[in-house]
């Protein structure tokens, strides 16, 4: 980092919550590797019920955790309280995920007079009210992240982002965690009642419409033979539809929900083939853990999907949507283990060779060491120190969670006074 950088910089990660998703692993992801790095890293979450199992994941890597939920409909006081929060905390740049944390963060962020970094993490699918919003709050961003280059496409196409504040940088995994497990592989089959000699297909992700599971479900019931399973990981509010697809199509007994987990190593390690079935993605974390895993893919060539998946090499491109297509590629990896085994093994070596947490985390400091570099060397005023100020004076609502302090000598993490800006989050 460049010399007029702090060695030991504040970094906040907005994202919308702390539920299960690609989003919030790389935020995961990228605060522990910061963390580890020596900076002091928080990470708050503003979505109205906006806890969830990844702020324990923080927490347990030393990253300061804050619940700051916006009230219903647009929230007026939000910005404010969150860059009162910045001031409070020493913030030194801000980065925030997805168009939720955009909305209100960045001109927060603007309001404590640091950089602004925002990580778009796939197309926006949102209102024409929360567009013009994203809009607004666009004007506040130095640098805008997209993690695949057909993502940046997109992005440029639809005007959202002026093309010198656009940058790439390509997610990225903790390559460790993933590799072929025979061992892992018979404990998961047995514990979830899939016979071991079973050709089984599976998709990990949050079970909502954009995912499509509907369509891998219709693909199954075509393709799988008798003894084959089709393994669905994660949960969400389609559950009950494909449940009742599944029903429908006669393939109840072959189709396992496994529900919202947390061992997916062990859970790839049990499948054949990985599906992935959706009509809108950036650049899947679920993909990419699934050729580290060492499994070809067929996947809908959406987003920045192509980027990784090579079709005929690594597994199959298919077009989004379409059933049959899906289908057949899934019955071609079934005819031919062969194949399917040697695809497996060349996904696995572009995942380790590109895809790895250590990489993405080095270009993202790359680029707040650029932003950095551009600031002032002093600020005069911060308007968030005012704001930080006013809260302080104020009676605040209820606390909310934080890490506990570490004893590092870095700002404390516990849980902050009923009259910090912190506690403002009812």
């Amino acid at each position: 980092m460049d010399s007029r950088a702090p060695r030991r910089l504040a970094i906040v990660h907005v994202l919308s919550s702390f539920q299960t998703g690609g989003a919030e692993q790389v935020v995961v992801d990228l605060a522990a590797s910061q963390r580890a790095a020596g900076h002091h890293v928080l990470a708050v979450a503003i979505a109205e019920d906006p806890d969830g199992p990844r702020a324990e994941q923080l927490r347990r890597r030393g990253v300061e955790v804050h619940l700051v939920p916006k009230c219903p409909g647009f929230d007026r006081t939000l910005t404010a309280r969150l860059a009162a929060l910045f001031a409070a905390r020493g913030v030194g740049l801000v980065h925030s995920h997805n168009h939720l944390s955009l909305i209100y963060a960045a001109p927060a962020g603007w309001l404590h007079r640091v950089p602004v970094i925002h990580t778009k993490h796939g197309v926006s699918q949102d209102t024409q009210g929360r567009r013009w919003l994203r809009s607004a709050a666009s004007a506040f961003v130095d640098a805008h992240v997209a993690v695949s280059q057909p993502t940046a496409a997109a992005v440029l196409g639809r005007r959202e982002v002026e093309p010198p504040k656009l940058h790439v940088v390509t997610n990225g995994i903790d390559l460790s965690r993933f590799a072929p497990d025979p061992a892992a592989r018979d404990r998961a089959r047995a514990e979830l009642a899939i016979p071991r000699d079973a050709w089984v297909v599976g998709s990990v992700g949050r079970l909502s419409p954009v995912k499509n599971h509907a369509l891998l479900v219709r693909a199954a019931a075509m393709s799988l033979p008798r003894s084959g399973r089709l393994l669905l990981v994660g949960d969400g509010p389609e559950r009950g539809r494909l449940v009742a697809l599944a029903r429908e199509l006669g393939v109840s007994e072959r189709v396992v929900f496994a529900g919202e987990r947390h061992d997916i190593p062990a859970l790839l390690a049990a499948l054949d083939v990985f599906a992935l079935p959706s009509l809108s993605e950036g650049l899947p974390l679920a993909l990419l853990e699934a050729m580290a895993a060492g499994l070809p893919a067929v996947a809908t060539d959406v987003g920045g999907v192509a980027t990784a998946l090579v079709d005929g090499e690594t597994g199959f491109l298919v077009p989004s949507g379409e059933v049959a297509p899906l289908a057949a590629r899934l019955s071609e990896l079934h005819a031919d283990p062969g194949r399917a085994a040697q695809m497996g093994r060349r996904g696995r070596m572009i995942a380790l060779r590109r895809y790895s947490a250590a990489r993405m985390a080095e270009r993202y400091m790359d680029l707040y060491a650029l932003l950095l570099m551009r600031q002032p060397a002093r600020v005069a005023v911060r308007p968030s120190a005012l704001l930080a100020w006013i809260w302080r004076a104020s009676p605040g609502p209820r606390e909310v969670s934080a890490a506990p302090d570490r004893g590092d000598g870095g700002p404390r993490g516990d849980h902050p006074s009923p009259r910090s800006p912190a506690a403002l989050a009812s």
